[in-house]
């Protein structure tokens, strides 16, 4: 296991190359490596969660077998190709066959998967997976847009690109009319 020491020489060493730099660390950056470290074990806490704790509350859907939906779900993640931020806003729903769980379970979900080195794609599909593993729903759908560090400031430098990721499982798979009426549910505007 690597040390805290240990990854606070590695940052030190990136400092050092970035600014070009082999004597002593400037005054401005020579608490940086205890920052970024500080930093990423709270960006990176996901790695210390489990789903199927997130989801391990639930209840009597007490015959509720409509669309539960949360959306607009605000989340952050890091890249793990370019070690760049993404952000953007998830849209989480399920059709409950039996057992619902409270709604800050859906933005707990997202959330711990988007706090490890990820890709969109395999946020949007773990996702899923849990809620299907640990609710059984007739569908489960999620659908994540976010706009990426590493497409904005490096690269091709775009930056008003939105990249949309989805997964639909059961119904919302299955039935198109189920589809339509996440999408405009998704699309309604809130509390007016």
């Amino acid at each position: 296991m690597i040390t805290r020491k240990e990854a606070e020489d590695a940052i030190e060493t990136i400092i050092r190359y970035i600014e070009n730099n082999n004597g002593e660390l400037r005054e401005g950056v020579m608490k940086s490596p205890c920052r970024v470290i500080d930093s990423y074990d709270e960006i990176f806490s996901g790695y210390s969660e489990d789903p199927n704790e997130v989801l391990d509350a639930t209840f009597n859907a007490e015959g509720y077998d409509g669309i539960v939906l949360l959306r607009d779900i605000e989340f952050t993640s890091t890249c793990e190709h370019h070690l760049l931020p993404f952000s953007g806003r998830g849209h989480v729903a399920y059709i409950p066959t039996d057992r619902i769980v409270g709604i800050s379970k859906l933005a707990r979900i997202l959330e711990m998967h988007a706090r490890r080195l990820q890709n969109q794609e395999r946020i949007t599909k773990s996702v899923a997976d849990d809620l299907e593993n640990n609710l059984s729903p007739l569908g489960c759908a999620v659908i994540l847009e976010a706009s990426h560090g590493c497409m904005q400031c490096r690269g091709v430098k775009k930056q008003n690109s939105i990249m949309t990721t989805s997964a639909m499982r059961g119904v919302f798979f299955d039935k198109s009319e189920a589809r339509s009426e996440l999408m405009q549910l998704i699309r309604s505007n809130p509390l007016s």
